[in-house]
């Protein structure tokens, strides 16, 4: 190792570091817009680790060398949240395991995968809803720092619903299991002599001073990642949970080494309801009324990428579209334990389609709705990965309240052709969630102005609909240069107040959700930046 620092931090722990020129290469970027190149990689191996990294970090930050710290899992983040120029802390390498399995909730490390935790909560006939499709490359850690939601969070909701705790690392090294509390442990816990018993000290007051602000900024009606979450902190009668705060926080308030999950009963016989609509206005208003049947999942994919999944790959979807293709799909599932109810609400689906014009398929078979789920899985990869210019993952978190989502799709086509760029959205509809990914050159600076100047546009667009333009992701930093246009200025020095009041020493992943200027966000766009999955990840232990 090139730093002598680095080997007084080698000797902290169990797990190990290295400052590898290829390993830094290979961890400043994600799979976001973003690089940094981090000073070093550490490899913890359990939660002991974790503290000697935190406490390592603090010490030099209060001696005046700052080490940030950056957590990361796989590298899939789209937010730039897993990139950092300090240390980053990849929890996939060893921290990876099951802890423990309850009848009703799953502990685990934060570097799971999704794809392993859901292989074995199936074994037990159990699985967690809230947790998105792409398993492979994403891990829980991950989940929970950008506060996704999957294609079934029309019924389930987002992660959030799903975490009952967490144990994370404080700034100054200090562990806590954060869960809901009563009014009397909030009041013995504000007496701690401890960072945690400041916290409390702190968050409480804060909320409680500027409740109705808090209440006037709070977005109804749909998941929502923008900034801190702190409408979800006080409860009934009292009650205290600071876990809100780290869901969907992309690791700048403290480390996550262990997380509990509530898991639901897995039934793998659904029925698949495909819509073909002749036009959007259609789509979005059977969109709404689907939601009466309660189906565990409605998807969304507009005839703009199918047509250019259809360009290159003729072949690929011609067993799941018509001769003619529409203007938008619709996939709605039905999960009902019951096969007599998923038959009455899926004929009940077919019929509300039917009458605002679609053309309807409906499938029961597993192996044929993997073709049909093509039209919104597979066609969003082939975008991806596809094109002159690389298709640029900035736009892809917005939604409004589900009656917004007719206007929210033509407003975004029209703000799309001002700008001479191709409209091609998906998108979990039954969230009022749409997805974009515009294809841009950050090579060029005609382009880069663009992005900007789309990213304060989409904002406002989206903002004037009720709606949130970060979701289920969380912010990226460009995305965080909208809150004031979000929020306002003085809500916005509340969400500041959290971050310091967690990080006063500013070493959790500083500069991702707070304290940015558009230079800062510009010095870290990547000008070659390529799409593509996560194909291969080294671990140089």
């Amino acid at each position: 190792m090139k730093h002598a620092y680095l080997k007084e931090l080698q000797n902290r722990l169990l797990g190990s570091v290295t400052d590898d020129a290829d390993v830094l290469e290979q961890f400043a970027t994600d799979q976001s817009l973003f690089r940094a190149t981090p000073a070093a990689v550490a490899y913890p191996q359990n939660t002991a680790d974790v503290r000697h990294i935190v406490e390592f970090a603090a010490d030099h930050a209060g001696a005046g060398r700052a080490i940030p710290l950056t957590a990361r899992g796989l590298g899939g983040s789209q937010t730039g949240g897993a990139v950092g120029e300090g240390l980053q802390v990849v929890f996939a390498a060893h921290m990876n395991k099951i802890l423990h399995l309850e009848r009703d909730s799953v502990t685990v490390q934060p570097g799971i995968t999704l794809q392993s935790l859901q292989q074995s909560l199936f074994t037990h006939l159990k699985y967690i809803p809230q947790l998105p499709s792409a398993g492979e490359y994403a891990t829980v850690g991950g989940a929970v720092a950008t506060g996704t939601a999957g294609e079934r969070a029309v019924k389930y909701g987002p992660i959030r619903n799903a975490v009952k705790s967490l144990k994370v690392v404080l700034a100054d090294g200090t562990v806590i299991r954060t869960g809901r509390i009563s009014a009397r442990e909030l009041s013995r816990r504000k007496g701690y002599s401890t960072l945690e018993g400041e916290l409390y000290r702190q968050v409480d007051s804060l909320l409680l001073d500027h409740e109705d602000l808090i209440k006037s900024r709070q977005i109804s009606g749909v998941p929502n990642t923008a900034g801190y979450d702190l409408w979800s902190v006080r409860g009934r009668g009292g009650s205290f949970d600071l876990t809100p705060l780290f869901i969907g926080a992309e690791g700048t308030l403290g480390l996550i080494t262990e997380v509990t999950l509530a898991v639901t009963s897995y039934n793998p016989r659904t029925t698949l309801v495909a819509g073909y609509f002749d036009s959007v206005l259609g789509a979005g208003e059977a969109v709404g009324r689907l939601l009466s049947l309660q189906p565990s999942a409605v998807e969304l994919v507009d005839r703009q990428l199918l047509e250019f999944h259809h360009g290159l790959f003729p072949a690929d979807l011609e067993t799941v579209l018509p001769d003619e293709l529409p203007a938008v799909v619709v996939l709605a599932e039905f999960d009902n334990p019951s096969q007599f109810t998923q038959r009455l609400r899926s004929t009940r689906a077919v019929r509300l389609m039917r009458r605002h014009g679609a053309v309807v398929r409906v499938s029961t078979d597993p192996l044929e709705q993997v073709g049909m789920w093509k039209l919104r899985r597979g066609t969003v990869a082939t975008w991806a990965g596809h094109g002159p210019k690389k298709a640029l993952p900035f736009m892809e978190d917005a939604a409004v309240p589900v009656e917004k989502l007719p206007q929210l799709l033509e407003k975004t086509y029209k703000l799309l052709r001002q700008h001479d760029l191709e409209p091609a959205m998906w998108g979990h509809a039954g969230i009022g969630n749409v997805r974009l990914q515009p294809r841009l050159d950050l090579g060029k600076k005609k382009d880069v102005d663009k992005l900007f100047t789309l990213n304060r546009e989409y904002t406002e667009l989206v903002a004037s609909l009720g709606g949130t333009p970060s979701s289920t992701h969380g912010d990226n930093p460009l995305r965080a240069l909208t809150l004031p246009k979000l929020y306002g200025e003085e809500f916005c020095g509340l969400l500041a107040g959290i971050k310091q009041a967690f990080d006063p020493q500013d070493i959790f992943n500083p500069g991702q959700k707070t304290g940015l200027t558009e230079e800062s966000v510009r010095a870290r766009l990547r000008g070659e930046f390529a799409t593509g999955r996560v194909t291969s990840y080294v671990y140089y232990t």
